[in-house]
């Protein structure tokens, strides 16, 4: 996948594209004949590591094929067929159905993502964190409906985001708890079942995956509609850290730039911050994916639904890579990010005498500290990243 229009898209390399994803399927083929000899169903000779077998250009031949049939699934058994020798060829897909192999497959790639956005995850936490410490006490002017509103630290605009972001993330660890997707062709296991226990079966092949076993869930979709709700939620918090940043980094604000700013391609004096703009960017689209995946799910019918299955895979797919580029651009924005704590003084003093309104009212005088509970608001979002580290570590 080059990601022509989508910057960014080689933050992904190889994640959940279209060769990862025959690769993997032929992994989950290749834990099943494995599960099929450890269970003395099939002769030792059927355990083939069949992704071995890929060659150049197969996903190309694949995917031409898929369309007869609705799935890459059985073009890919029919290549695989032709590479193989014996009972290997004979024992190749029984007791699976194109839904176990494509739904496991996608499981393998979106566990990775959820382990690269993890990495990120403690990346911008670390961040966060160390720029809360840093600025408790610098002072600058909130802004609520884009005006001055009342004065404040920059200490508790980071804690706010970094609020943002632990909540965001134990939604992600739940749902990234992904498992093996075997059903058989109605969800019931029979082929698997006349073959050997099921649990065996299920059991082995999920163990040669890394992925825990579970009960058939192929009309059953929460799985894949938590998991975009938190790939989403993760997005909102990152947008709101990359919309405050679009805004105090625009020249008649100057609080805030991006360490290295993009350049124009008319105009040389600019320095856009490119990287907010583009994880602003995965915000407005994530929704509409979760929604499709939302819609997916509210139309299943049968024991295989008539094309909500079939929407499924590239929606998922598209949001979790555009995910997992979003999460890295947070991450490198707040890395490098410039606070400039002299233009927040100026700007808070700007806004003066209208900025202490509030406290003048209140208090009768706009002498002395105006800062509620900030401490207290920094001080515990500070212990919440520590959990997090702690438990991430």
């Amino acid at each position: 996948m080059t990601g022509l229009l989508w910057p960014g898209d080689d933050r992904c390399d190889g994640l959940l594209t279209d060769d990862a994803l025959l690769a993997a399927m032929a992994r989950v083929e290749t834990a099943w004949l494995a599960a099929l000899v450890e269970t003395s169903v099939a002769p030792a000779s059927v355990a083939v590591d069949l992704v071995k077998l890929l060659e150049p250009g197969d996903t190309v031949t694949v995917a031409s094929a898929a369309e007869s049939s609705g799935t890459p699934v059985l073009p890919l058994l029919d290549l695989l067929r032709s590479r193989l020798d014996g009972p290997a060829a004979e024992w190749l897909h029984k007791g699976l159905t194109s839904q176990d192999t494509l739904d496991t497959a996608l499981v393998l790639g979106l566990r990775e993502a959820c382990d690269r956005i993890r990495h990120d995850l403690a990346a911008q936490v670390a961040s966060l964190a160390a720029l809360a410490a840093a600025h408790r006490d610098t002072p600058r002017a909130a802004r609520t409906l884009t005006q001055p509103a009342v004065p404040i630290t920059f200490g508790l605009t980071v804690a706010t985001w970094l609020g943002g972001v632990l909540d965001a993330a134990p939604q992600l660890t739940a749902a990234a708890r992904l498992p093996v997707a075997i059903g058989g062709a109605a969800g019931s296991l029979a082929a698997a079942t006349a073959l050997s226990p099921v649990e065996d079966l299920v059991s082995h092949a999920a163990d040669h995956l890394g992925l825990p076993p579970a009960l058939p869930w192929q009309t059953r979709r929460g799985a894949i509609t938590r998991l975009g709700d938190a790939l989403t939620g993760l997005t909102d918090a990152w947008a709101h850290i990359a919309n405050d940043v679009l805004t105090a980094s625009r020249p008649e604000i100057g609080e805030l730039a991006e360490g290295t700013g993009g350049a124009s391609s008319t105009m040389p004096q600019k320095r856009n911050p490119t990287l907010s703009v583009l994880i602003r960017r995965a915000a407005l689209a994530a929704p509409g994916l979760s929604a499709t995946l939302h819609t997916a799910a509210g139309e299943q019918r049968d024991e295989r639904a008539d094309g909500a299955w079939h929407v499924e895979g590239d929606t998922v797919r598209t949001l979790a890579r555009r995910t997992v580029i979003a999460g890295s651009q947070t991450a490198s924005l707040l890395r490098d990010l410039t606070v400039d704590v002299a233009r927040m003084a100026a700007n808070l003093a700007a806004a003066r005498p209208g900025v202490d309104a509030e406290q003048t009212r209140v208090t009768g005088n706009a002498d002395g500290p105006y800062r509620g509970v900030t401490d207290a608001i920094i001080d515990a979002a500070l212990r919440r990243a520590e959990v997090f580290r702690a438990a991430a570590r």
